[in-house]
Formats: structure tokens, sequence, C-alpha cells
């Protein structure tokens, strides 16, 4: 059993064969084009979903698109979105608003990892401005199409966070950064938002519900496109011959957004090899991630930092 606050759901060795029949639905995943979230639009795509790749470029958004209508059902639709870019991220949501009355699943998977010190189009430290601020403000504008739906917001974290503690007075790592540091750092926020999401809804009776997830060790363009140098390296050795196919690594991600089992305010993942692979089930929440007071003070820094105020209308 997990820390009291957070009981497990259960759920064990989840199949991808358990997935009900989604024609109709529609799921909106960020870095739909490639890696995990493509991998999840496959999974989601053949149980008739429809599916919306929200992607930095259109080009590659296209061509996964492409890619996708010939393996599924469902119609596969594109979206124009920078999370590094806050006035992309309100002009993507803007961009949903109009072309779409409801989401069944928010799928928060885009994301980079262990970059060089670098900032975002509004001066944030790029791993925690793209991974956290970037999906906080965008689930902010689009939680009314969730509630339509009475649907689920899925937000990916990492295995990686279960290795840090949140630093709220130097969020941006600006007086010492590493990259690993500052990714460990941005998926903790990750972790924090979806749980705290989920309290708020709950508290507010919301029709939506938020779940955590994380993929283990996969094999994916993560760790090619971000880490540089001596850490480019060592992916380039351990991935083959220890990393999972991206296919089994977005498991967890579609148990959580479409999984009949899957429950609100819980957590998944791999289940063997200490999370790092193997078919998901409920994944440990680390010790790192449980403190509601430090959940308190990143939501409220997080709203100031990206000029947003959350409404949870009571239902």
């Amino acid at each position: 059993m997990s820390h009291s606050l957070f009981p497990n759901s259960g759920v064990r060795a989840w199949n991808v064969n358990r997935l009900p029949d989604l024609s109709g639905k529609t799921y909106l995943i960020t870095g739909g084009n490639q890696g995990l979230g493509f991998e999840a639009g496959k999974h989601l795509g053949r149980k008739g979903a429809n599916l919306i790749l929200a992607s930095r470029s259109a080009d590659k958004a296209r061509r996964a698109a492409s890619d996708l209508e010939t393996r599924m059902k469902g119609n596969v639709h594109i979206v124009q979105l920078d999370l590094s870019d806050l006035s992309s991220v309100r002009k993507a949501a803007e961009d949903v608003h109009q072309r779409f009355k409801k989401i069944d699943g928010l799928i928060n998977n885009a994301g980079v990892m262990q970059t060089p010190e670098l900032k975002t189009k509004d001066g944030f430290e790029m791993q925690m401005g793209t991974n956290h601020l970037g999906h906080f403000l965008f689930t902010g504008l689009l939680l009314g199409l969730v509630e339509a739906a009475a649907g689920r917001i899925v937000t990916l974290t990492s295995i990686a966070n279960r290795s840090g503690a949140m630093n709220l007075d130097d969020l941006m790592s600006s007086r010492h950064y590493t990259p690993t540091g500052a990714y460990v750092q941005s998926k903790l926020a990750n972790l924090i938002f979806a749980l705290d999401l989920d309290r708020r809804l709950k508290e507010a009776n919301s029709t939506a519900i938020s779940i955590g997830c994380h993929p283990g060790y996969s094999n994916t363009g993560l760790q090619s496109s971000g880490p540089a140098g001596l850490l480019n390296i060592i992916y380039k050795i351990t991935n083959p011959l220890f990393a999972q196919p991206p296919a089994q690594g977005a498991l967890p991600t579609v148990l959580s957004a479409a999984g009949t089992e899957a429950r609100r305010g819980h957590y998944y993942g791999p289940g063997r090899m200490r999370e790092f692979r193997g078919l998901p089930g409920d994944a440990k929440i680390p010790d790192g991630a449980k403190d509601q007071a430090v959940w308190k003070r990143l939501w409220d820094m997080s709203e100031d930092l990206v000029s947003f105020k959350w409404t949870i209308p009571a239902k």
C-alpha cells in the first residue's frame, strides 16, 4: 500500500486489449506526432477514437496524421502548438475551442529532456516552461471542453521524478543549473499538477478528472533530441539494451486516458523492474510529490508565471 493519502487503485498488468470501444470519443495529444504520443494515438485510434495531434511542427503532424489514418477508424485533426511559447499555447487553445465541442481526453504528453540551459520565449527555463507551465496553461484554457465530455486530463511525468524534490525557491534552476536536475524538477511538477488538479476538480464537483502516469524507461526520441555530450552517448548504449519499445511505454498513457479500470487522482506506470518496464498498473508516488503545501505553492506560482487564474465552477 502506498502513502495513506494515495491508496492504490488495484490495477495490475493492464493490457490494451481491455480497452472499450472508443468510437465517437476525441483525444487531444500534445506531441502526438512522434514517440509515446504517436503510439498512444495508434492504440486509441484502433479502438475507434478520433485524435487531435497538437504539435509544434505542422509538417510532422501532417505526416503522422497520414500514417495514423491508415491504422484506425476515426479521424485525425491537427493543431499547431509550441508549449515553449505561451502566445502559441493561447492561440492553439482558441483554435481547439473553435473546432471542437468536447474533448474526452486531454493527454499532456509533449516534453523536452535534459537540455542544455535554454530559455523559452517567455524567459522561463526551457524544461520547466515547456513540460509544466505550457501544459498548465493549455489545460486551464481547455478545461471547459473536457468537462463537456465528462472527460479525463492525463499528464505524463517520468520515473526520474523519484530522485528529487521541488525547489520552489529556484523553480527555474537559475542559481544552479544541471540538465538532469532541471528535468527532474519539471517532471515532479507534472505529477504534482496531475494530483493537485484532481483534488481541485473533485472539490468543485467537476465532471472532469485528472490522472498521472509515467512510461518507465522507454526508447523514444527524447533521449536523442535533448541530452548533449556524455548523456547522449550513454543513451545510445543503454536504450537498445534496457529500454522498452515506445508502443509498450505508451500503455500507462492509454490506460489513464481510456481504460475503464483507471481511477481519478491515481498514478500509473509499468509494473516490473522497479517500474522501468512491463504492463502498467499502480505506480508509487515519490515522496517529493506528497506535500500538499508544495502543491498549493506550485499552483499559485504557476498561475502568476503564466498570467492565468484557473476557475473551476462548482457543479
